[in-house]
């Protein structure tokens, strides 16, 4: 199955992009055993995701983009994680480039990104270390959780700014200032220990940079916007398209069983007939529909906002509040309905050829996140309370 890249002089527009996705997902289903087997996309599926136009989703106009809006980015992700959870979260990640070329000067976003499919991944903590050398910094370190950093074209990385081998104070008053990092992906090494619970085909393995010099100009702060063209260039926007992942995975089980049981029976009845099958199905639909209404009604203000010219700031607390409570809802829930999935279909989902055991996995393995902890949970509920927020960014909060 091929599906070839659109012209960067005819950019597809977000039905195109959805209708790829989407017919691109059974093809990944067909695939997954395979993807989960390599522990990485293997390169024919990278090269397809390139055709859907997922990549570039996030380019604005000004650059020949697309410019979806969060929520048809949602949309995209969700359509590619009914095929497969690992590559619509690579896909995911990977789509990231057009928002980060927002927060670098144009020249230099233009020289790096010549193509708009580029694919940038990385760990955005700072756990490095940048010192400061004339022109740039001498970047170097080993960072966790570099999904799709086996095929990548890019690699952004946090660290802390040291100068004369001292930490660097930020100008806002921090002890230690920290910064983004971005290289070619040639300049990184990776680690290959990504042997996990789920989520195996991401190939989220550690990687390491040593002593590479970082030009001053392709280093980055979200508090700092440089192309504010764009209508994603709101510091949290990186995280807004994750919840595509979990939905998807959701609607995928509860299709799946929902087909499975049209067809069996047991003691000569059938499990359409069976009370606890239809209570089931029934809870797990309305859990979903619930879940995908909050998500998708939080991007729907924080877009209303936006294109009215405003920001983050615009919005009331329970409005602000609302974005990373339904990204964190969104993973829980998921892992909530392919639980009771897989306990209602009893020993037909413990093989390793049926998907609910792998959806077990995903869901179970993608709730360990930092979007689904309860570090969202505090930040949000301080947030609510005027409090202190221990996550700030979940909030878009970078100063």
């Amino acid at each position: 199955m091929t599906l070839s890249p659109s012209p960067v002089d005819a950019p597809p527009a977000a039905a195109d992009i959805l209708a790829r996705a989407r017919a691109l997902a059974p093809h990944l289903r067909e695939r997954a055993a395979e993807i989960e087997n390599a522990r990485r996309l293997p390169d024919d599926i990278v090269d397809m995701l390139r055709g859907t136009g997922v990549y570039r989703m996030g380019f604005n106009r000004d650059w020949g983009g697309p410019e979806l809006s969060s929520t048809e980015q949602v949309e995209v992700i969700e359509a590619l994680a009914y095929g497969d959870a690992s590559a619509a979260w690579c896909a995911e990640i990977g789509s990231h480039t057009g928002l980060f070329a927002t927060y670098l000067d144009r020249s230099v976003a233009r020289e790096m990104f010549t193509d708009l499919d580029t694919i940038t991944t990385g760990a955005l903590f700072p756990v490095g270390r940048a010192d400061r050398v004339p022109g740039g910094y001498r970047l170097s370190g080993r960072w966790t959780f570099g999904s799709g950093i086996t095929h990548c074209d890019w690699v952004i990385s946090g660290a802390f700014i040291y100068r004369d081998g001292e930490p660097e104070p930020s100008p806002d008053g921090d002890p230690h200032d920290s910064r983004l990092f971005m290289v070619p992906a040639s300049d990184v090494t990776v680690i290959d220990q990504w042997h996990t619970t789920g989520m195996l085909g991401t190939g989220s393995c550690d990687y390491t940079i040593t002593d590479v010099f970082v030009p001053e100009e392709r280093s980055l702060s979200f508090d700092t916007v440089r192309d504010p063209s764009g209508p994603h260039t709101q510091p949290e926007a990186f995280m807004r398209y994750m919840p595509g992942i979990p939905l998807g995975v959701a609607r995928a089980a509860l299709d799946h069983v929902r087909e499975l049981v049209t067809g069996r029976e047991r003691g000569g009845v059938r499990w359409a007939d069976n009370t606890k099958v239809q209570v089931t199905i029934a809870e797990c639909e309305a859990d979903l529909a619930a879940t995908r209404h909050g998500v998708f009604g939080a991007l729907r203000r924080l877009s209303e906002v936006l294109e009215a010219g405003g920001t983050l700031d615009d919005l009331t607390r329970d409005e602000r509040a609302a974005l990373p409570l339904s990204r964190l809802h969104s993973f829980r829930v998921a892992r909530s309905i392919v639980n009771r999935l897989y306990d209602l279909v009893q020993t037909a989902a413990i093989h390793r050829s049926s998907p609910l055991d792998r959806w077990l996995r995903d869901t179970t393995t993608m709730c360990q996140h930092v979007f689904a902890q309860d570090r969202i949970l505090q930040s949000a509920g301080a947030h609510l309370l005027g409090g202190t927020p221990e996550f700030r960014l979940c909030l878009g909060l970078v100063k």
